[in-house]
């Protein structure tokens, strides 16, 4: 942990350097001594103490210097560093000034020049108002910090990503927190670009990309290789079971992300029907716990890295990243899962991120704490999601179509939105139109067995009405069923017939897409069950059908 400040300002070089060494001796093994000889430079460097997140103890400055009196200074310091002691220097004839700002500024203290012996006239002073800053000063947060407002769709995304990585930080509100919005004035000249990360080693992020994120914090790092047995891309649990199995056995694996292992699995509150768990767990810590696992197993985990081309030549597929690179490899396997269906409704894009959300949104969930949130959806996911937002909302409305939640929640589910005082459940209800200009205030609701409509009014929603397949990178390359989901095994053999351009003397192996070596596991095949087991089970699978084709080739 960095030593805390002390500073002391003077523009007189002889008397700077007697001050220096006399705070050194007596206070360097547990502060650090900062000298400066001006107002404007000590300012300069309190506001570089700020952007790194240093702790400045004590300020001890000289009344009578040009350009910026003692004073003036402190005025402008007290503002980053409120808790700070501060001590002025002055000669016999500045008293009145110092007196003066013992009510304006709250000066803790004044010592007159000289201070000799500083055994009885200095340090007996410094000693106390150390001693009482630290009795009553935290300590220092030393990780990430994110500063923003909770209504900024480019700060969501960061925290979003953090707290899905399992990346601990603190939130730093500048609507809420004067010193939080004082330390990004300082650090940006303005508040035009959120969030701003200052992250341990004292740099500053300006509304980083995930990519440049990732990479500042150690998460992301280049392919090993060039050349893989194995490349799968998605790093949900069909294509994390994929890495631990393909690794495992012997497999050169390598997995492109482009976000946050985990897929959408990983934005579940809590998963309680995955066999081994009997308290359940959440998604964040079963990604977390595979991606562990590959890792020490063998597997590559590129993250977050986009895709964005898949090519094939002769038996070989070549899969381009969006940094320019490409990787190669004997056999592919298509786990790229679900994303999330949109409402398609008014003012749902302009406040996305910004109250309105896709997914439980853990990294918000504490923001809405004793307000009333809507969770929009029937399925598990709903159920989860609007479990979990009840320990922190006054209330959570649940909006679904159908007569109930019984034809499509887990008994469990329903038992336990039951029990809970603060969730109610409206049926036969549509949202229509949401209404709010930075944030969500209300929205139109249609009863869809009434025919009417009421306003209902919300501070966030989150949605969960199901998913599209996420097979854009591969329309066109593979067979897709009419919903845009892949066509495996003996979905791509009609009559007899294999597809078209397929040229092996053998059908389909289960699991392989109508490209030889080209597989796909998860909830992006056509007709399978989507839960996080069934996931597994075909990522597994998929990594003994692709040791049958390697045999092939």
């Amino acid at each position: 942990m960095a030593k805390p400040v002390i500073m002391t300002v003077d523009d007189e070089p002889q008397v700077l350097s007697a001050i220096a060494r006399d705070l050194s001796a007596r206070y360097r093994d547990d502060y650090r001594i900062v000298r400066a000889g001006s107002g404007a430079d000590a300012l300069d460097a309190v506001q570089g103490f700020k952007r790194r997140g240093d702790r400045v103890a004590l300020f001890l400055v000289d009344q009578r210097m040009p350009g910026m009196t003692g004073t003036e200074f402190l005025a402008e310091a007290l503002t980053l560093y409120p808790d700070a002691k501060r001590v002025l220097l002055t000669a016999y004839a500045d008293t009145s000034a110092a007196i003066t700002s013992i009510n304006s500024l709250d000066l803790d203290y004044y010592l007159l020049k000289p201070w000799d012996p500083p055994e009885e006239r200095l340090y007996p002073v410094i000693d106390e108002l150390v001693d009482d800053w630290r009795a009553n000063t935290p300590p220092l947060y030393e990780g990430i910090r994110v500063a923003g407002t909770l209504w900024s769709p480019t700060t969501h995304v960061v925290k979003d990503f953090l707290a899905r990585s399992q990346i601990p930080y603190q939130w730093l509100d500048i609507e809420k927190n004067d010193g939080a919005r004082a330390l990004v004035e300082a650090s940006s000249d303005g508040m035009h670009r959120l969030p701003v990360v200052f992250l341990p080693d004292g740099t500053t992020l300006f509304c980083p990309s995930l990519h440049e994120l990732a990479e500042r914090i150690g998460l992301r790092a280049p392919a090993q290789q060039p050349f893989y047995d194995l490349i799968v891309i998605g790093a949900g649990p069909a294509g994390l079971a994929a890495a631990v199995y393909g690794a495992s056995e012997g497999l050169r694996t390598a997995v492109v992300e482009r976000e946050v292992p985990g897929g959408q699995a990983g934005t579940s509150s809590r998963i309680e029907n995955y066999l081994g768990f009997p308290h359940g767990i959440s998604g964040a810590d079963l990604a977390r716990r595979a991606v562990t696992q590959a890792r020490r197993l063998g597997a590559e985990i590129l993250s977050p890295l986009s895709v964005t081309a898949i090519r094939v030549e002769d038996s070989y597929k070549i899969v381009e990243l969006d940094d320019g690179s490409e990787l190669r490899s004997r056999a592919l396997v298509l786990a790229t899962g679900v994303e999330a269906r949109v409402l398609g409704i008014p003012g749902e894009e302009r406040l996305l991120g910004a109250s309105v959300y896709y997914g439980a949104a853990a990294s918000e969930a504490m923001a809405y704490s004793g307000r009333r949130v809507v969770v929009v959806g029937g399925a598990n996911s709903a159920g989860q999601g609007a479990m979990f937002l009840s320990r922190y909302a006054a209330e959570v409305v649940i909006l679904v179509r159908k007569d109930g939640l019984e034809s499509s929640m887990s008994r469990y589910l329903i038992d336990q939105i039951e029990a809970a005082p603060n969730v109610t459940v409206r049926a036969h209800s549509r949202v229509v139109a949401l209404a709010g200009d930075d944030r969500l205030e209300s929205m139109t609701v249609a009863d869809t067995r009434e025919g009417t409509e009421f306003e209902l009014a919300a501070d966030a929603m989150f949605v969960f009405i199901g998913a599209v397949p996420g097979t854009d990178l591969v329309r066109g390359l593979v067979e897709l069923d009419e919903h845009g989901f892949v066509l495996t095994g003996t979905d791509l053999v009609h009559e007899g017939r294999r597809p078209h351009g397929w040229t092996p003397n053998r059908d389909p192996f289960p699991l392989e897409a109508s490209i030889p070596g080209v597989f796909a596991a998860g909830d992006v095949r056509h007709d399978v069950m989507r839960r996080v087991a069934s996931a597994v089970g075909q990522g597994a699978v998929a990594v003994n059908v692709v040791h049958k084709y390697l045999e092939t080739v």
